[in-house]
């Protein structure tokens, strides 16, 4: 950020500030009589030093994710809900198609016991499964990271390899392409069948697809979602037999059916 950029975001900071003093005034003033509306401090997008996130503008990234620092997102990724991507120290990278699991945590190391700097790489269509932790390490393409596995510094998780859930990588761990590995510590299990390497990339594809749906509904205004829930509690659709008694035939209104082009296979499946 150059000598302007810091004069334009030093005065933007003050007149934010200015606008909330005014309104601690104000609430003063009205004394007992006044509304006081409880801000959440939480940012999705959050700079730190001079580092700002860079993110792409089809990433979803859960409003309640945090994205902090030196971090880049590359197209169609996903950072699902409660994530943790906090590139203070050292950078992080996010390929293309990647979807990051909630209450997954992605740190750095700005240096380890052998005086090595460690950004953390992720590369395209790679899935991390909920409640991982990845710290200082790589994981390459098409790789697959399962729910809970925690990865230390150094690890390098080699293109259509498997990390096991729950398992613990120990430093400077090496696994290979087309291996999975699991346990505490981690260690080689079998080889990956070629159905197993599929998944690993049908899996990436459907959480991009699962994404555009979230972020669709995120996007609501708040009249549009409470018109919604007046529909469905309207709409609402009872037991089967219980329709069968009464001779009754529910359809879905055409308000909630969604748009062929966020569930793509939803034409496919249709009889």
């Amino acid at each position: 950020m150059g000598t302007l950029g810091k004069a334009i975001y030093t005065v933007g900071f003050w007149i934010r500030e200015t606008g909330q003093a005014i309104d601690r005034l104000g609430c003063r003033l009205q004394g007992n009589y006044y509304f006081h509306e409880q801000l959440s401090r939480h940012r999705t997008l959050m700079n730190i030093f001079d580092k700002t996130p860079i993110v792409d503008k089809e990433v979803f990234v859960a409003p309640c994710a945090s994205i902090i620092g030196d971090v880049q997102v590359g197209r169609g990724s996903s950072i699902w809900y409660g994530c943790v991507l906090r590139g203070d120290v050292n950078s992080i990278s996010v390929g293309t198609g990647t979807n990051i699991q909630d209450n997954s945590l992605v740190h750095v190391a700005k240096s380890n016991l052998s005086g090595k700097v460690l950004a953390t790489m992720i590369g395209d269509n790679v899935t991390v499964g909920h409640s991982a932790v990845l710290h200082g390490c790589t994981v390459e393409d098409e790789a697959f990271v399962g729910m809970g596995a925690t990865l230390l510094d150094g690890v390098v998780v080699e293109k259509h390899a498997m990390v096991a859930a729950g398992a613990l990588v120990r430093q400077n761990t090496r696994i290979p392409c087309g291996e999975v590995w699991g346990g505490n510590p981690a260690k080689f299990l079998r080889k990956l069948t070629n159905e197993e390497i599929a998944f690993i990339s049908r899996s990436a594809t459907n959480y991009t697809n699962l994404a555009q749906v979230h972020a669709a509904e995120n996007a609501k205004p708040f009249d549009e979602i409470e018109f919604e829930k007046a529909l469905r509690k309207k709409f609402a659709r009872k037991d089967e037999e219980y329709d069968a008694m009464l001779g009754v035939v529910r359809e879905v209104p055409p308000e909630l059916i969604l748009p062929d082009n966020v569930l793509p296979n939803k034409a496919q499946k249709a009889p």
